[in-house]
């Protein structure tokens, strides 16, 4: 029996049915039950990881030993204006400029560093002005000292051993400048009002057989003249009383300037 519902069955090409809770079978030609399919899986995104926070960082210095450049000796400059910086702007940070600093920081209540930290360099800019070229770029290593009063009328040699500096001076204006250096403690060179007596262009001294070009004498046998000791080793010698010149371009104009009778004031 069960052998002939089979064959009749394959023969009617029989469907699928559809069983029911109940266990009875039904369903309509043609009807296709639907596919079974698990249920959705609950999914869930990972998490992003955890950023570890980064300690924070020392902020970084505007300018310290051992920076060089313009901002360098625009800082130089400002410093000069407050009174904490003595030289003339090098352009390169070295121990006399971290001196300076830590003194200015040292008056705004800041931790004394030595190096231009963001709030340093704010602070400068709102107590001193833009420097003038001629502050960033002096004609001597030293700033000139306040000329003498006897400096301000007419042509004078101002030369101040104060500040180991010469100008040449035209009714009180600064025509040019230079650096000088003078004789020892046991040859000083006098201080006074004199005046050029004579000149000469190559002269040797009688006395020592140096080389003494551009001497104008202005005391006995003091003058003021170029020094290639002076240009060689700068300030770690010193002349027998004259007053010595290392710039030899800038002596030789003074000396086409000056004439005979000319004063020069020394002071200190």
């Amino acid at each position: 029996m069960l052998l002939v519902a089979a064959v009749l069955a394959a023969a009617v090409g029989c469907r699928p049915m559809t069983v029911t809770s109940a266990g009875a079978t039904g369903g309509k030609p043609g009807a296709q039950a639907p596919a079974a399919h698990p249920p959705p899986r609950a999914t869930s995104r990972p998490s992003p990881p955890t950023k570890r926070a980064r300690p924070p960082r020392s902020a970084q210095p505007v300018m310290a030993y051992g920076s060089r450049g313009a901002r360098v000796r625009e800082l130089q400059a400002r410093l000069a204006q407050l009174g904490l910086f003595d030289r003339s702007p090098t352009g390169y940070y070295a121990a006399v400029t971290a001196a300076a600093v830590r003194a200015f920081q040292g008056q705004q209540g800041e931790p004394r560093t030595g190096a231009v930290q963001t709030a340093t360099w704010s602070a400068l800019l709102s107590r001193t002005r833009e420097p003038s070229e001629m502050q960033l770029h002096p004609p001597t290593s030293r700033p000139l000292d306040t000329p003498d009063a006897r400096c301000m009328r007419g042509r004078v040699v101002c030369i101040s051993k104060k500040s180991d500096t010469l100008a040449w001076m035209v009714n009180g204006r600064v025509v040019s400048a230079m650096d000088v250096r003078f004789g020892s403690q046991y040859t000083p060179t006098r201080e006074g009002v004199f005046a050029v007596t004579f000149k000469s262009r190559h002269h040797v001294s009688t006395i020592y057989h140096t080389a003494m070009p551009y001497a104008m004498f202005f005391s006995g046998g003091q003058a003021v003249h170029y020094s290639k000791d002076f240009a060689a080793r700068g300030y770690s010698g010193a002349s027998h009383g004259c007053v010595n010149v290392r710039d030899e371009g800038k002596i030789a104009a003074l000396f086409a300037a000056v004439k005979q009778g000319t004063r020069v004031v020394i002071y200190h």
